[in-house]
C-alpha cells in the first residue's frame, strides 16, 4: 500500500499507472486503480487503519470496508473517525476486527464527528447507483444492482411477494428459485415466474456443429464468458426466440473468415464480422466483450488513410482506444493471426494472442509475428 500511495503523486496520472501496473500485478487496470486510490486514502486519512494492517489485524477487504465508509467525509474528519476507531479497537473484543464490524463501527463514528453532513453523505451515495455483472464458474453469473435502500427494499418485497405467492399456488421451485427467476423475467419483460427464464437478448453463442448436433460435448462458449457445457448450449440454441448465424471459419487457424448473410451494408457486416472473430478488446490484459467496445482503425482513417475494412479494425474499450493515442503507448495488431502488442510508456512490453472460436488444425506459432 505504502509503495502503491509513494507512486501516485497526481490523480491525473492514476489510470495510466493503472494500465501499466495492471499486467503485472495480473489484475484489471480498474482494480489497480482501485488499489492506488485506496493506498491514498490509506495514507493520508487513514494512517493507524494502514498500520494495524502492516501488524496483520486488518486485511484489504476490511480496510475497504472501512474506507467506504468514511470517503464522503473531510480529510480532517477522516482522520479523526481514524483516531478515534484505532482507540476504540485497542481494548474492544477480537470480533470488532471482522470487517462487517469494522464498517459498523466505523459508520457510528462517521455520525459523531460530523452530524451535519448525513444528507450530503446519502446524496452522494446515491448518486453512485449502479448495476454489475460478475461471471462466475459452472455457466453461472451474478447481476447486482446498487439502488437507494427504500427502492432495493421495494424491489425485494415486490418479488418476494411473487415468490411466495406462486409457492401457495403449488410451485416447486424453492423460494431463492423463484426469486432468481422472477427477477429475471421482470428485467426481461416475460411474464413473471411463469417458467424458468431463457435469454432473448442478442448474445454471441460458438457452436462446432457437431456439438449442436450433439455428436460432441465440447468447444462451445458463450461470448464475455467462456466455455459452458454442451448441454446447457444446445438449450439456448433451441430456445425459439433465438438466432441462427452461420460463421465460416478457416480449418487450418480456426479463425473466422466471414458471416453467412444477406445483409446489404458492408458497415454492419464488418461491425459484425470483427466483433465475432475478436471477441474482446484487443489489449493483452483486457477482456471487455467486442459487443460493448468501439472499434477502432489500425491505421488511422485521417492522418494515415487508414481503409474502413475488417483487416483495419479492432475493437478496443473505450478506456483502451483513448489510450491508444496517449503519449508513450505503443500498440500494434494482426488481425490475420489475432496477435497484439502493447508497450507502456516505462517500456515494457506485453503480448497476447486471439483465440480462436474453433480448435485448429495446424499449431499455432509460439510468438506472435512481431
Amino acid at each position: 500500500m505504502v509503495f502503491l500511495a509513494s507512486l501516485a503523486s497526481d490523480e491525473g496520472e492514476w489510470r495510466g499507472l493503472a494500465e501499466e501496473l495492471a499486467p503485472s500485478l495480473r489484475v484489471s487496470p480498474v482494480e489497480v486503480e482501485k488499489r492506488i486510490r485506496n493506498a491514498v486514502d490509506l495514507s493520508r486519512r487513514m494512517p493507524r487503519v494502514l498500520e494495524a494492517m502492516r501488524e496483520g489485524q486488518v486485511e484489504l477487504y476490511g480496510a475497504r470496508r472501512i474506507l467506504a465508509v468514511t470517503s464522503p467525509l473531510s480529510d480532517e474528519h477522516a482522520r479523526q473517525v481514524d483516531a478515534l476507531l484505532s482507540d476504540k479497537l485497542a481494548s474492544a473484543p477480537v470480533t470488532s476486527w471482522q470487517p462487517r464490524n469494522l464498517a459498523q463501527h466505523a459508520a457510528r463514528l462517521v455520525e459523531k464527528v460530523d452530524p451535519g453532513g448525513q444528507a450530503e453523505r446519502a446524496r452522494m451515495a446515491r448518486a453512485g447507483r449502479r448495476v454489475e455483472l460478475d461471471h462466475g464458474p459452472n455457466a453461472q453469473s451474478r447481476l447486482t444492482a446498487e439502488l437507494p435502500s427504500e427502492v432495493a427494499a421495494a424491489c425485494y418485497a415486490r418479488v418476494d411477494a411473487m415468490a411466495r405467492r406462486l409457492r401457495r399456488d403449488g410451485e416447486l421451485r424453492t423460494l431463492d428459485q423463484l426469486r432468481a427467476d422472477i427477477t429475471a423475467d421482470l428485467l426481461l419483460g416475460n411474464d413473471p415466474g411463469v417458467r424458468v427464464p431463457e435469454a432473448a437478448a442478442t448474445v454471441y453463442l460458438h457452436m462446432p456443429i457437431d456439438a449442436a448436433l450433439s455428436m460432441s460435448d465440447s468447444g462451445c462458449e458463450l461470448d464475455g464468458y467462456g466455455p459452458i457445457p454442451a448441454a446447457v448450449a444446445r438449450e439456448i440454441m433451441t430456445n425459439r426466440d433465438s438466432t441462427w448465424r452461420k460463421v465460416l471459419c478457416d480449418p487450418a487457424t480456426g479463425q473466422p473468415m466471414d458471416l453467412g448473410r444477406t445483409r446489404r451494408r458492408p458497415n454492419a457486416a464488418i461491425r459484425e464480422l470483427v466483433r465475432v472473430r475478436d471477441r474482446e478488446c484487443v489489449v493483452p490484459w483486457c477482456r471487455r466483450p467486442a459487443r460493448h467496445c468501439d472499434l477502432d482503425h489500425q491505421k488511422e482513417w485521417a492522418t494515415d488513410n487508414g481503409p474502413t475494412s475488417a483487416t483495419n479494425t479492432a475493437p478496443r474499450c473505450r478506456r483502451h482506444h483513448r489510450m491508444k493515442n496517449a503519449p508513450g503507448w505503443i500498440t500494434r495488431y494482426d488481425p490475420h493471426h489475432g496477435s497484439s502488442s502493447v508497450t507502456t510508456p516505462s517500456g515494457t512490453t506485453y503480448t497476447g494472442r486471439r483465440r480462436p472460436i474453433l480448435t485448429p488444425t495446424q499449431p499455432l506459432p509460439d510468438d506472435p509475428p512481431f
